[in-house]
């Protein structure tokens, strides 16, 4: 397939850099459409999500991971962190995401799996909008004397600054081929799971540091309204928790912490899906969920 004489590319790109650096706010800058879920918190993304973006001359199928971690709590963590590695058995390219300082333990351990693997990669040094420019060079050149990156690139992805130009270098750098995915495919995940994430986004933002991540969410019915009558989308959704003294954190004097989730997810929840839904929300207590394994593996962790 060629575009006025330039060869179509096209592969799988892991997005991969230590938790809370912005590797979704960058897909869904990228995407141009809110996949990944994001927050203040680190470790906010539990998935490996794909998002693909398709262009006359491209198709490139990012891999979100969840944030690298060197030392592992829990099975969920486990779990997390292999969905991090298995993402880049998968790829063609790695987009390496780091904040605009010295690299830590963790940069410099993803480079060393980069250069074990010789898997190509982009580095990008998001939220340089913090820092002053003269900064910057000194970092590119701390980088570049580490690793081989093919192309290196300051960003702000909240800033939607130098992103375009992010997303140039990527594709220019993919193997040549044929589109992977038909042309009008965003994901491979449901509106069901999107739904799902979306009101454990509120988790993490309306809560303090502890409750989130001791929260689980499953979407127990997704009931899409009739085309005619104007009804709305009925979802019914269940947060599990570690403890009871959580759960009625989570609920509120008369229940008003949880009425301030459900109108805050329903609202985004509405913006992505495009159409009106009814969101019924309940908190269930799961002792030690994080470490229950059949349990991850119904919420597909």
């Amino acid at each position: 397939m060629e575009t006025q004489g330039a060869p179509h590319r096209a592969g799988m790109v892991a997005i991969i850099g230590r938790p809370n650096v912005g590797k979704s706010t960058l897909l869904n800058v990228l995407l141009d459409y809110k996949l990944a879920i994001v927050s203040a918190k680190p470790q906010t993304t539990r998935h490996q999500l794909l998002g693909i973006i398709t262009g006359e001359e491209y198709q490139i199928a990012f891999l979100d991971t969840p944030g690298f971690l060197t030392r592992t709590g829990d099975t969920l963590d486990r779990r997390m962190l292999a969905r991090a590695r298995g993402a880049l058995d998968d790829a063609d390219l790695a987009v390496l995401v780091v904040e605009p300082r010295p690299p830590g333990d963790i940069e410099r351990e993803l480079m060393e799996v980069l250069a074990a693997r010789r898997l190509p990669a982009v580095l990008a040094i998001n939220k340089v909008d913090r820092v002053k420019k003269g900064t910057l060079l000194p970092l590119l050149e701390t980088y570049n004397g580490l690793h081989g990156f093919l192309e290196m690139a300051p960003v702000s992805a909240l800033r939607r600054d130098g992103t375009d130009g992010l997303l140039q270098l990527i594709a220019a750098h993919l193997p040549q081929g044929p589109p992977l995915y038909e042309p009008d495919t965003l994901t491979d995940r449901p509106e069901r799971f999107l739904v799902g994430e979306l009101v454990r986004e509120q988790l993490f933002r309306l809560y303090g540091h502890e409750v989130p991540y001791s929260t689980a969410v499953e979407v127990e019915e997704f009931r899409e309204a009739e085309e005619e009558g104007g009804k709305k989308d009925v979802i019914g959704a269940v947060i599990y928790v570690n403890k009871p003294s959580q759960r009625r954190i989570l609920i509120g004097a008369g229940g008003a912490a949880l009425k301030e989730v459900g109108v805050a997810a329903r609202q985004e929840i509405e913006s992505v899906l495009g159409r009106p839904v009814y969101l019924e929300l309940w908190v269930k207590a799961r002792p030690r969920w994080r470490e229950d394994t059949p349990f991850l593996d119904e919420l597909g962790y």
